[in-house]
């Protein structure tokens, strides 16, 4: 039997109308909506169904709401798979959580609900990412590195992606001297449009408040394993799941890493449970070097998860 495992997307999956095809058949679905705009204070249903992208952008909406999506499209196949193990990307790790059971879906809205709030308002002036392509992971780190040292400011890379997609996160005297060694290397550094340095150390304080917020919930054993972002590796203890997380938004997104770890595990077929697919298009520069066939699918919508 093949070994499967469900990823979840993050931010950046978001597209308008995503999830009202779920809401409007399944009251489970709408009532996590209602309590992610509870939660926030927003019109999350008329920003992401009726809205403009600037407005679906927004990381304080954007959270709790493809969180949402996750899990409601994951609510409507979750009878139909049988997962060796899931994943989730950055913000889509919670999803994880709720998927396999760690944390209740009401919690996991809650969670990134606070995540989204806090992010946002830790973006400062001068702190920002760029995504770097075309250039291997070693001279990435190599150029981040000197960067660092030549500006004598902070910055890392956030995410592993692919072996040519590296996301780098810090302040803007070395995110301008990473643009140069990155030319110079004949790569290319593109600016993302956010307003803060995210998974890195440079958002302590807000990874901190969260820390606290988090370690009041209710942590369970994961029905099935969670490949984690901050180690690339599964964790059965849930107190150890929890000391993960609290670190997870200022540790580098683990993504390249993690799927190789699952690979090693047997699994050779990944569903991407979410909208756009995103990591769907990230499965084959991470997968076509292995020397075994593998499978990968994308269930963003009603339709495609009846289809399963």
């Amino acid at each position: 039997m093949t070994k499967t495992a469900i990823l979840f997307p993050g931010q950046g999956s978001q597209e308008k109308g995503m999830g009202k095809d779920v809401a409007e058949h399944s009251d489970s679905a709408l009532n996590l909506w209602k309590l992610a705009e509870r939660e926030s204070g927003l019109p999350l249903r008329e920003i992401y169904w009726d809205g403009e992208a600037a407005d679906m952008a927004d990381t304080r909406a954007l959270q709790p709401a493809l969180t949402v999506v996750n899990l409601s499209l994951w609510m409507l196949v979750k009878d139909k798979v049988s997962p060796t193990a899931t994943a989730g990307h950055s913000l889509g790790e919670f999803a994880s959580l709720g998927a396999a059971g760690v944390l209740s879906m009401e919690d996991a809205v809650r969670a990134v609900t606070l995540r989204g709030k806090l992010m946002a308002e830790a973006g400062q002036e001068g702190h920002g990412m760029a995504a770097v392509v075309k250039l291997p992971q070693n001279q990435v780190e190599e150029i981040v590195d000197k960067a660092a040292k030549q500006a004598t400011k902070e910055l890392k890379i956030a995410n592993y992606n692919s072996p040519a997609q590296f996301v780098i996160s810090g302040e803007k005297e070395a995110l301008d001297c990473a643009d140069v060694l990155v030319k110079e290397a004949k790569g290319r550094a593109i600016r993302l449009a956010v307003s803060g340095a995210f998974h890195s150390p440079l958002i302590q304080e807000a990874a901190d408040e969260f820390a606290s917020f988090l370690d009041g919930l209710a942590w369970n054993a994961p029905n099935f394993p969670i490949f984690h972002n901050a180690t690339a590796l599964p964790e059965p203890d849930p107190a150890a799941i929890m000391k993960i997380m609290q670190r997870q938004m200022t540790s580098s997104v683990l993504w390249i890493q993690a799927l190789q770890a699952m690979w090693a595990t047997g699994i050779r077929d990944f569903t991407e449970v979410g909208p756009k697919g995103v990591l769907f298009k990230m499965l084959k520069p991470n997968l076509n070097s292995m020397e075994e066939a593998w499978t990968g699918s994308t269930i963003g919508n009603m339709k495609q998860a009846e289809a399963l």
